[in-house]
């Protein structure tokens, strides 16, 4: 079902996407949530009624140098921490990804740029890395100005992981209204964001945030590890101090992530989005968790690249 909501998800935003007239230099965010299996006739007693509390941090830090006019150099760093319990049972597992962000934008010609990105990273529950929490990702986008009030964009994301290999398309579409009201910012499916400001610092809007990524488990002496397909949509008030430098966001939503946990050694090679090209034989080791609500907290640092120009 959470496959089908991802796939809708990324055909229904195809006309939004994604570009910026700003960079957010740093982003602090924290959701929680309660997480529930989903209840399945031939499922135990022992797992029926199960629910663990999730919390979820996530801190990004982004520094991009023009090194002339045509080329900018693109840096950050990535660290994101989510608690909960994978079974009824189970011990409460911490799961901790770190990854850097390296590449640079180019302008091939006044209407079209490129981004391109490696994304290196750990990813495990860090009782003892090993080669098993390596992983890598790389990100490739073409930007075209359509005008000075839209631009549209086409790329690819991919990263191996321990499920496999990800491959993610992308296509997007960045719109600010002409009294500067409603903004729309996206990069589909990974993410969307539209705003309109009530005052110069209040404003309201939603935001879609997806990933699909996994986590060796080494404190089983990486035996299993964890795939988490994440679908987050929310509904948030936003506050503007510092001239809407500081950016303070209070969020509730609806939270579709599951964390399915399987063995080390049975993978489904090649996915487009969720879905594996020859299919997934795997033995999930845990129930699949359920739907939830959940509330949320952004801060965010900003720096407004049109009063730079």
């Amino acid at each position: 079902m959470k496959k089908i909501i991802l796939l809708l998800t990324y055909f229904t935003f195809l006309q939004i996407g994604y570009s910026q007239d700003y960079v957010d230099i740093v982003k602090f965010s924290t959701n929680n949530t309660t997480l529930g299996n989903i209840q399945e006739a031939n499922q135990t007693n022992a797992n029926k009624n199960f629910e663990t509390s999730v919390n979820n941090v996530n801190f990004e830090l982004y520094y991009p140098k023009k090194l002339s006019e045509k080329l900018v150099l693109l840096t950050g760093l990535t660290a994101e921490n989510t608690r909960l319990n994978l079974s009824k049972g189970a011990d409460r597992t911490s799961l901790t990804m770190t990854r850097l962000n390296l590449g640079f934008k180019y302008q091939h010609s006044e209407k079209w740029s490129g981004t391109y990105v490696l994304l290196p990273k750990i990813a495990s529950d860090f009782n003892a890395i090993g080669s098993n929490d390596f992983q890598i990702g790389a990100l490739a986008v073409l930007d075209y100005q359509y005008s000075e009030s839209y631009k549209i964009k086409f790329g690819m994301y991919s990263s191996t992981e321990n499920h496999g290999s990800t491959l993610t398309p992308l296509i997007g579409m960045w719109h600010r209204s002409k009294n500067n009201k409603f903004y729309i910012n996206a990069t589909l499916p990974i993410r969307m964001d539209a705003n309109y400001s009530l005052t110069k610092n209040l404003s309201i809007g939603s935001d879609l945030l997806t990933s699909i990524k996994s986590y060796n488990l080494s404190e089983f002496k990486s035996n299993f590890y964890v795939q988490e397909e994440s679908i987050r949509f929310a509904l948030y008030t936003a506050l503007g101090l510092m001239d809407n430098s500081l950016i303070l966001r209070g969020k509730v939503g609806l939270d579709t992530t599951d964390y399915g946990m399987f063995n080390a050694n049975e993978k489904v090679g090649v996915q487009v989005l969720t879905f594996p090209l020859s299919g997934d034989k795997r033995n999930r080791l845990n129930a699949e968790f359920d739907s939830s609500l959940y509330v949320g907290f952004d801060a965010i640092y900003r720096f407004d690249l049109t009063k730079n120009k």
